[in-house]
């Protein structure tokens, strides 16, 4: 609430702890594996598990299943986007704001799991605190402490992302006539949507608090991909949509166009 470059900065500061904490694990588990090749041989054996006879139950309809969790994982990335009416060159910053982030966090997800799997066998894994095991299993006692410290940092730097998202998305449908006038009223000291702000956050810390955490995070991931297709589609409707084609006006910024003979329009 008290403005954008007050929450990056503080969300700066977390997220090199966090990242830290990543890179200390890969480091320290890497070097445990090279010290005892036959342990990541043994639980890299077999590299993608033979099914079970169900869907979803290892194999690959488990790979497309476990495709599916961690979709939630790659939920954030989108607050970008959101922000950028706080940037101050948006056409330039947004684009390698998401995607150098996506590029940076896929390779350190990578790398984290590599590494867990291949010092704790995959069947030990379904446990609240994977990480916390994997880094026990190298013998460093003060491991445990940093992964602590990281998770809590993960979690510090995940919540004022997306109320700052979510309060800026509320802003822009307030203007667009689709929420109530309040939802996009600025503060006149901070400039923030404040009351969006205040209430993102109850209605988060109140569903945090009533509801399991597995169903949480299956209506996040519903919520999320359901937002990601309406944006999809409202992208191809502005930009190349043929007889549906909304805005005129609009200046494109990219000149990709399709085959269609569309292409005076498109660009």
């Amino acid at each position: 609430m008290t403005g954008v470059r007050e929450s990056a900065n503080i969300n700066s500061r977390i997220a090199f702890v966090k990242v830290g904490t990543v890179i200390t694990f890969i480091a320290v588990v890497a070097a445990f594996l090279l010290r005892h090749p036959g342990v990541s041989a043994a639980n890299w054996h077999p590299f993608i598990p033979p099914n079970l006879g169900a869907f979803g139950q290892f194999g690959w309809s488990g790979i497309a299943r476990g495709a599916g969790v961690i979709f939630f994982a790659y939920i954030g990335f989108d607050a970008v986007s959101t922000a950028a009416q706080e940037a101050k060159n948006p056409q330039r910053d947004v684009p390698i704001g998401i995607l150098g982030s996506l590029a940076i966090c896929t390779a350190l997800y990578l790398a984290l799991g590599w590494m867990l799997t291949g010092v704790v066998n995959y069947t030990q894994l379904n446990t609240a605190a994977p990480v916390a095991m994997g880094i026990q299993a190298t013998g460093v006692r003060w491991g445990s402490l940093v992964v602590m410290l990281g998770t809590f940092a993960g979690l510090t730097t995940t919540m004022p992302v997306m109320l700052l998202g979510q309060s800026r998305v509320f802003y822009a449908m307030s203007r667009d006539g689709l929420l109530p006038e309040w939802a996009g009223r600025v503060h006149p000291r901070f400039r923030t949507p404040w009351i969006s702000s205040i209430i993102v956050g109850l209605a988060v810390a109140l569903f945090a608090s009533v509801l399991p955490i597995n169903v949480l995070s299956q209506l996040t991931s519903i919520g999320t991909l359901l937002a990601f297709v309406m944006v999809s589609g409202g992208v191809w409707i502005l930009r190349c949509g043929g007889r549906i084609w909304r805005v005129p006006s609009k200046r494109r910024s990219f000149r990709w166009c399709p085959s269609w003979g569309w292409e005076s329009r498109c660009c």
